[in-house]
């Protein structure tokens, strides 16, 4: 496939892929295309939200339309027995839109996919078969995401073959990382040569976020989003957070690959790198003998660290929300899953804002955890009181019942509901090559 720049009277679908979930938004263009990257104008209104949850184990299928005057039945959690994989998943979502909506495939002029790891791709690429290829290549360093997504490129390729198909891919925000941050100590002549390095992920997130925190501090209206320094916290089943400086990425949490940093639903966060073989270890102790030690396949060692660790390992829920609950109940097990994860939230805000020189905007709260959990984030305000962070229970307590896209819940302290799918889709609308 090559590029084809399209008529501005198609649409946009932007397709988020996770290890077991699609979901799925669709973009018309404004009229306008005068939109800016620091404008409080989108350049794109969303009229189909859409996605797959469980896939692959008995999936459901949810469906709205968003923009005003569409009639269509809404489905939340709808059984979708026909949906085995994303690839699937995928396709029973355009049948359903053409029956729906009546929205045909050919509309649709630009599928704009989030890819977790991009490796030495910064920029968004249209995918051929030497950008597929690359981007496979990489599905080793994002077990959980990569291939899930590749999956749902391959069959776009094959159902809207009329469409651009698109990367966007969230290690591009992190680019600017200096080098003596991105870079690990070990022997460069090797290193360099096999991408070994720090990347960072959420990039698509933290671009949303930035975009909205600044625009909410009225930084993008008075000056430049360059002026911007946040200390963010996207907490989820996969969790990161982010030092931004002057609205560029400085430091993150998740290196080479989104195992290392915080702890997330099934991933363990950054270990001591040996404790692997030693919990592999087939003998009681700690032992460096032959006698009661294994091979430990990296495919092994990788599994455990993103699929059966986490909070998961420590609680048996992947669900935080049920950790939370159950710590209120006094179970020892939730009661220990929440405090390593504040406390390891904190190990990053404190070398952040040493990191900024203590000049910070704001600590910013986003993703599924950071956006819901109120008890976690009185904790950790609480303790960042030294900081100056100071939070507003009623505030916090209350983000439930504020509208809009970032709520304040104390001095320089916000939640921000972030947006991957309007990022890609809105990236994609401010890209002259794109369009006719």
């Amino acid at each position: 496939m090559t590029e084809r720049p399209a008529s501005r009277k198609g649409l946009i679908l932007s397709l988020n892929s996770g290890s077991s979930s699609l979901k799925i938004s669709l973009y018309r263009l404004e009229s306008s295309s005068a939109a800016v990257p620091d404008s409080s104008d989108e350049p794109v209104t969303l009229i189909i939200s859409s996605s797959l949850s469980s896939i692959s184990r008995d999936a459901t299928f949810s469906f709205a339309a968003v923009e005003p005057g569409v009639q269509v039945e809404k489905l939340k959690d709808e059984p979708a027995p026909q949906v085995k994989d994303h690839a699937s998943g995928f396709t029973y979502f355009l049948d359903h839109l053409k029956r729906a909506v009546g929205i045909d495939r050919e509309q649709i002029v630009h599928v704009c996919h989030r890819i977790v790891h991009g490796g030495d791709y910064f920029k968004p690429v249209v995918i051929t078969k030497s950008t597929y290829h690359h981007i496979e290549t990489l599905s080793d360093l994002a077990p959980l995401h990569n291939g899930a997504a590749l999956s749902v490129i391959k069959v776009c390729l094959t159902e809207l073959p009329h469409a651009n198909s698109i990367a966007y891919f969230d290690t591009s925000f992190h680019y600017t990382i200096p080098t003596h941050i991105s870079s690990y100590a070990i022997d460069q002549k090797i290193a360099r040569p096999k991408g070994l390095r720090k990347y960072g992920f959420h990039g698509l997130s933290y671009a949303y976020i930035l975009r909205a925190v600044s625009r909410h501090l009225k930084k993008a209206s008075l000056s430049p989003i360059s002026d911007t320094n946040l200390i963010v916290l996207h907490l989820g089943s996969g969790a990161s957070a982010c030092a931004i400086q002057k609205g560029r990425s400085f430091d993150t949490s998740m290196g080479l690959t989104p195992a290392a940093g915080l702890p997330g639903a099934t991933r363990a966060g950054t270990i001591d790198p040996t404790l692997i073989f030693h919990y592999t270890h087939d003998a009681a102790k700690i032992t460096h003998s032959a006698i009661g030690m294994r091979d430990v396949g990296i495919t092994e060692a990788e599994d455990i660290l993103n699929k059966r660790s986490g909070w998961n390992a420590l609680t048996g829920t992947t669900d935080f929300g049920a950790i939370i609950k159950r710590r209120s109940q006094g179970d020892a097990d939730a009661q220990l899953a929440f405090d390593l994860f504040v406390d390891r939230i904190l190990d990053f805000v404190g070398a952040y804002f040493l990191k900024l020189s203590g000049a910070v905007d704001a600590l910013v709260f986003s993703g599924g955890i950071g956006e819901r959990a109120v008890d976690l984030r009185k904790v950790v305000v609480d303790q960042c009181k030294c900081l100056g962070f100071v939070l507003d229970d009623g505030k916090n307590t209350g983000v439930g019942d504020v509208e809009g896209e970032v709520v304040e819940i104390g001095d320089r302290v916000l939640v921000c509901r972030t947006d991957e799918q309007l990022e890609m889709a809105r990236e994609c609308a401010l890209e002259d090559r794109f369009w006719v």
